[in-house]
């Protein structure tokens, strides 16, 4: 049986791309909707800036019982910040949020964590790292000790939004446990903006019900949905 984690990076549409809200606003409610309808509890990776703005989303996350996670404060890039500039991003960032909600739970915008920055997550009460990917090369160089329990992502979002006849195999084959991303934007229609073919494709009410098969097709094989942190708890 498969262990399948779907978590949410919270922030603002499409960044460096994007800096606009229309996720917040237009994609979380139906996103969450559709997780509470499925009766399944997410891991929201959310920065400091986005729970400033939105509090009343956060405590929708909250209260529908979805782990609230950090993901910075600002959604810069970790590998262009100094020291200080790292220190102040984590410290900010979880001070937001854990006034809504306990935090143990960290991934940095764009899936990039210099190791040199891992004490800061320790120093600063996390205990759950989830800042790679398995499809980057980073995931399979070397890394520095920590004591965090570290949970990278299986795949990118935009594999999500492919046909069933080119997703499903490759999903079928991800081991356990399968941590599954999306964003916000993704649930609104950019397909006629500027971005990214890769960013733009498919998204709107076809990213909703690609993320909605994707769900029916881990539950009918009898895998089990857990949250990033439960997913650390029984590591």
């Amino acid at each position: 049986m498969t262990t399948v984690s779907v978590t949410v990076d919270v922030e603002p549409d499409c960044p460096p791309y994007l800096w606009s809200w229309r996720g917040l606003e237009e994609g979380m409610p139906l996103l969450l909707d559709l997780l509470d309808g499925a009766g399944i509890s997410g891991t929201f990776f959310t920065t400091g800036e986005s729970a400033r703005r939105y509090p009343a989303v956060v405590r929708r996350i909250v209260e529908g019982g979805h782990e609230l996670a950090c993901h910075g404060m600002t959604h810069r890039a970790f590998t262009d910040l100094s020291l200080q500039e790292a220190r102040e991003e984590v410290a900010l960032s979880s001070e937001i949020l854990r006034d809504h909600a306990p935090v143990d739970s960290f991934r940095a915008p764009y899936l990039r964590f210099p190791d040199r920055y891992l004490p800061l997550l320790e120093e600063y009460g996390f205990r759950v790292d989830s800042s790679r990917g398995l499809y980057k090369p980073a995931h399979w160089r070397p890394s520095a000790p920590t004591a965090l329990t570290r949970i990278p992502a299986s795949m990118t979002s935009s594999v999500l939004r492919l046909s069933p006849a080119l997703r499903d195999p490759v999903l079928r084959a991800l081991h356990s446990p399968v941590v599954l991303f999306v964003h916000p934007w993704e649930f609104v229609d950019l397909r006629d903006t500027d971005l990214r073919w890769d960013c733009r494709w498919g998204t709107g009410p076809h990213a909703l019900a690609s993320l909605a098969s994707t769900i029916d097709l881990f539950r009918r094989r009898g895998d089990v949905f857990r949250t990033v942190r439960e997913v650390a708890l029984h590591a």
